[in-house]
């Protein structure tokens, strides 16, 4: 009868446990969670997963995924703050009744009962910690997250949820900020300060309460030392280490671009780019420098890519983002302005492809009409017959449009479609002037163009995100050779030593804009500098701005340029005058040539008697083009001034004057010199 009791109470019992385990199991299955998935920074990293920007999250507060974390830390924080956290399931009642014992026994609270779930539980609610109704709220969300999450998304859930003051949130923000790194590696003093701030993340902030954060990371390390983390000797060494003073910026590297690849796609939580963070860096401390000390307003944009892949490497839109006198926040690698000379190396190469000229053709540069449109060259001297190398090199404005207008304007435009350019035309129709910056393109677009030529006539469109689209020809594999040795032959910038690549300048009408771009046999470079807003800077040029900015960006680059490429196998390498009859020579198919008057000596007249002044005998040319060349009696006394009027040392008596212009054409005069 004994034994039936026992096991009818026995019987009892267990099913009043199995019917109180039923309902506490329907009450934590009936739990309403808050959303699970956190919110966290959009991110814009470099091709190696390297940060270069992040955005806070709406409320303004620094987000970031945690990423990998460092195990020491992750040891230390269990250690700390939940020794069992592996063990329970969201609930730890013996940490509970150890911290009610000792509250009791000491009229305060001496240690917290919370498990790492029910921190992430009140993280997730953002709900407070002092009220009873509060802390069983928390045991309640947190049982249910045991039944909902793995003990490792738990954790991921407290590692983007910690508080550790101000606007930062999560062990990876706070890393970046009061650390200056990632949270992969830490040291042991870096690992338990990140443990430490989080109880009371206001006030023991290391930029604000040193003190208290240095006190806070002794008790991580010594409660990291019983639990057998780490050593003694390592607990030692890391509470001597410094604690961080100030709190550091976050990355903002690239920061326009991080804006336009955002901006074109929203919803992506992590943007990863071609751009090596490290020359970011460098490049957009040179545009610092660059600036420095000229004024408020000069502007400065740099473009890096390797053109055999079109992947960019750096692009920096202004010196500084922000919204100052340069007005920082506008990207200028793709803001439209004028190209000034920089489509010069285009139109030769198309017209070597169309065999109207050849590296060694001889071409005019002289005075020309073209239906009205009457160019002058940029010195506004006029140097007769020259090499088509060489007036590329000198950026002779009157061959390049007279080879334009033999090409046709049109077939310009339509090489730079193919190039992935998109000029802009402020009239609407092409002309010639196409050819002298007369068009609104942008530095990615010059980059773009001058990458095809380097890459041998093939353009493959720049791009900082995915796989390259493909390419499209502008000019022959030989034309692109020619183009690249004769870019290879310019003279460096004056004061800089240089060589190694092929580069061009530009200054476009105005002095509003001064480029220079340049490549080697790995890769292309672009500068810009010049006012955002469009107006002139005096005295800017090209060859004496931004040269120098492009010699020193490679410097940057690497240590030494890649050697540019031998010449193409169907290159034509001869002297002029072993060039066919018909590339000798070009002559305009369709210009109409207004010939210019020959020299003619304006002073003295013909039959004049003149005294000597105290310099010597002025004389004066009208007519004609420089440089010209002075004789007398047939003997030269001054030779290739541009200047019409200069002085010649003659002594008295009679005297036949010659004067020749860069042409070859001739004025004479006999006069009587007392």
């Amino acid at each position: 009868m004994i034994r039936a009791r026992w096991f009818l109470l026995a019987a009892a019992g267990l099913w009043l446990a199995a019917a109180g385990r039923d309902g506490l199991d329907r009450w934590i299955a009936a739990t309403a969670l808050p959303p699970l998935s956190v919110p966290t920074a959009v991110e814009v990293l470099d091709r190696d997963g390297t940060l270069l920007r992040a955005y806070t999250v709406a409320d303004g507060r620094w987000r970031l995924d945690p990423g990998p974390v460092d195990p020491l830390f992750l040891d230390m924080l269990v250690a700390y703050e939940d020794r069992r956290f592996r063990n329970h399931g969201g609930v730890d009642l013996r940490a509970l009744l150890r911290a009610g014992w000792q509250a009791a026994r000491n009229g305060h609270v001496v240690s917290g009962g919370s498990t790492l779930t029910m921190q992430a539980a009140r993280l997730l609610e953002e709900s407070g910690t002092g009220r009873m109704a509060g802390k069983l709220r928390q045991m309640r969300v947190a049982l249910a997250l045991e039944r909902r999450l793995s003990k490792d998304e738990i954790l991921s859930l407290y590692l983007r949820l910690a508080p550790y003051g101000g606007n930062l949130e999560g062990v990876r923000a706070a890393s970046i900020a009061y650390l200056g790194k990632e949270p992969r590696r830490l040291t042991p003093a870096e690992a338990a300060l990140l443990v430490a701030i989080p109880q009371s993340p206001e006030a023991r902030r290391p930029d604000r309460h040193p003190d208290r954060a240095k006190a806070a990371r002794a008790r991580v390390l010594a409660r990291a030392v019983g639990a057998g983390t780490i050593s003694a000797d390592r607990a030692r060494a890391a509470a001597a280490e410094q604690m961080p003073q100030a709190r550091k910026p976050f990355p903002l590297l690239a920061p326009h671009l991080a804006d336009r690849v955002t901006k074109a796609d929203p919803l992506r939580q992590t943007h990863r780019l071609t751009l090596d963070a490290a020359l970011q860096r460098r490049l957009e401390d040179l545009a610092r420098e660059t600036v420095t000390g000229q004024g408020e307003r000069l502007g400065v944009a740099i473009l890096v890519a390797d053109h055999r892949s079109g992947q960019v490497l750096a692009s920096v839109g202004s010196a500084a983002y922000r919204a100052d006198r340069r007005q920082g926040f506008m990207d200028m690698t793709v803001a439209l302005r004028s190209p000034g000379s920089l489509l010069k190396p285009l139109v030769y190469g198309l017209a070597f492809d169309e065999g109207l000229a050849h590296p060694e053709t001889l071409l005019d540069d002289r005075p020309m009409d073209f239906a009205g449109y009457r160019p002058q060259n940029f010195d506004r001297i006029f140097r007769g017959e020259i090499r088509a190398r060489e007036a590329l090199q000198l950026s002779l404005n009157l061959p390049a449009v007279a080879l334009t207008e033999a090409l046709g304007p049109a077939r310009l435009l339509a090489a730079l479609e193919r190039a992935g350019v998109h000029p802009v035309l402020p009239g609407g129709q092409p002309g010639l002037a196409v050819a002298l910056g007369g068009v609104g393109v942008t530095l990615v677009d010059m980059v773009q163009l001058y990458a095809a030529i380097a890459r041998g006539g093939v353009a493959l469109p720049l791009h900082a995100t995915g796989e390259a689209a493909p390419g499209h020809r502008v000019l022959s594999e030989v034309s692109a050779w020619q183009v690249g040795d004769i870019l290879a032959g310019m003279a460096p910038p004056a004061g800089v030593r240089a060589g190694g690549f092929a580069f061009k300048t530009g200054t476009s009408y105005g002095h509003r804009d001064a480029w220079a771009v340049g490549f080697d046999g790995r890769h292309v470079v672009g500068v810009w500098l010049g006012r955002a807003d469009g107006t002139p800077v005096p005295g800017v040029f090209g060859a004496d701005l931004a040269a120098p900015v492009l010699v020193r960006a490679f410097a940057r680059l690497k240590p030494a340029p890649d050697p540019l490429p031998p010449a193409a196998r169907a290159a034509l390498t001869v002297t002029n005058a072993d060039l066919p009859q018909p590339l000798r020579r070009f002559r305009s198919r369709l210009a109409a040539f207004a010939a210019a008057p020959g020299p003619a000596v304006a002073f003295p007249p013909d039959g004049a008697e003149v005294e000597r002044l105290r310099g010597g005998l002025k004389v004066v040319v009208e007519g004609g083009t420089a440089p010209f060349t002075w004789l007398a009696d047939g003997a030269p006394v001054v030779v290739g001034v541009t200047a019409r009027e200069t002085m010649l040392d003659l002594g008295p008596g009679f005297v036949r004057l010659s004067v020749i212009d860069g042409e070859g054409r001739a004025g004479r005069a006999a006069v009587r010199v007392h």
